[in-house]
């Protein structure tokens, strides 16, 4: 049984888990765009992606 595939795929649903609880929707979106963009190598999709999750990740800092 190929255990590194197991434990990569748990490792990436409980980052998908633990972004969608910390920042919600958006961040799943953000999260969803970046990596089809990286698989479908779409840098617009992308980067889409990144400017979602660092504005969300950014927004505490830049509202104070």
């Amino acid at each position: 049984m190929p255990v590194l595939p197991l434990l990569c795929t748990l490792f990436v649903v409980g980052v998908e888990q633990t972004v969608q609880w910390r920042y919600g929707t958006a961040g799943a979106l953000g999260l969803l765009l970046l990596s089809v963009g990286i698989k479908a190598r779409r840098p617009a999709m992308s980067s889409a992606g990144a400017v979602v999750l660092a504005l969300l990740v950014a927004s505490p800092a830049l509202s104070s």
